[in-house]
């Protein structure tokens, strides 16, 4: 299992997420209130301002204070580092 920091010492499992998105669009504020209310949003953002949103495979909302790009970046170097793992390196 890989593991991926989403900022301030939080980490999430790189496998289970879906998507990795802004917080600015209306349908994302409202995919972040539904999962409010049901239970299923994290906040990792340590009270600071959100700047992504992930959506993991558990229907769960995480929230983050770090940049889509760089999450993509650390996601990216994840799957590196696990697809060289299974080669037996």
């Amino acid at each position: 299992m890989q593991l991926l920091n989403i900022g301030y010492g939080n980490m999430i499992s790189a496998g289970r997420i879906i998507a990795i998105v802004s917080p600015d669009a209306a349908p994302v504020k409202r995919l972040v209130q539904a999962a409010r209310d049901r239970g299923m949003l994290i906040d990792a953002s340590c009270g600071r301002k959100t700047k992504s949103v992930i959506v993991t495979d558990s229907d769960h909302v995480i929230l983050s204070a770090l940049q889509t790009e760089t999450l993509s970046h650390r996601a990216e170097n994840t799957d590196t580092i696990e697809e060289v793992g299974t080669v037996g390196f």
